[in-house]
């Protein structure tokens, strides 16, 4: 009796909000464990120490695999866990889609994932008309593209914009160089 084909995995990239900030320390060989021997997926590999994780899976319901990723951090690390869950093909779009010119040495390049489409929709309309001399924002397919001035990722009006609250559960920021890792790893 012939056996149904199983359905190909496919790479994706699990963005973990807050990690080894604020007192949330999870060390890389633990986030691999949790998902390779906890949840069962396959090739998973961490990328740098700020919650970024690449793993195959066939689960093809991203919502529920996004739930069950929460949830497993939740309870293995005792934290209020939230994600941004994609493919490695949609995270490798939206580096392609940076719109800025690359000036690394003056200015850093980020891209802000969002779970959440309103919520992306909400800061842009929020930051409003950004002095272009400090920053630049612009919307993308699922994400912001942010620049900023090196040294002042976390004084900007965007940035402070980004670090409250109502956007915690639903957005995480990458510098561009970390999301280009993840395209190649």
């Amino acid at each position: 009796m012939a056996s149904a084909k199983q359905p190909a995995a496919t790479r994706h990239v699990a963005l973990l909000r807050g990690v080894n900030v604020n007192g949330i320390a999870i060390k890389s060989a633990e986030l691999k464990a949790l998902f390779a021997d906890d949840l069962g997926f396959g090739a998973v590999r961490t990328v740098l120490a700020s919650g970024n994780v690449l793993f195959d899976t066939d689960t093809s319901d991203a919502a529920a695999l996004r739930t069950r990723i929460e949830q497993a951090l939740r309870k293995r690390f005792g934290y209020d866990a939230w994600i941004v869950l994609l493919t490695q093909k949609q995270v490798a779009a939206m580096a392609k889609g940076y719109p800025f010119e690359r000036i690394d040495d003056e200015r850093h390049p980020y891209i802000v994932f969002g779970s959440d489409a309103a919520m992306l929709d909400e800061v842009l309309e929020k930051a409003g008309a950004v002095d272009a001399d400090v920053e630049q924002l612009k919307r993308g397919k699922g994400v912001l593209y942010w620049q900023c001035p090196r040294g002042e990722s976390l004084d900007t009006p965007v940035a402070k914009l980004l670090a409250k609250t109502r956007y915690k559960s639903s957005t995480t920021t990458r510098n561009l160089r970390t999301v280009e890792k993840l395209v190649t790893g």
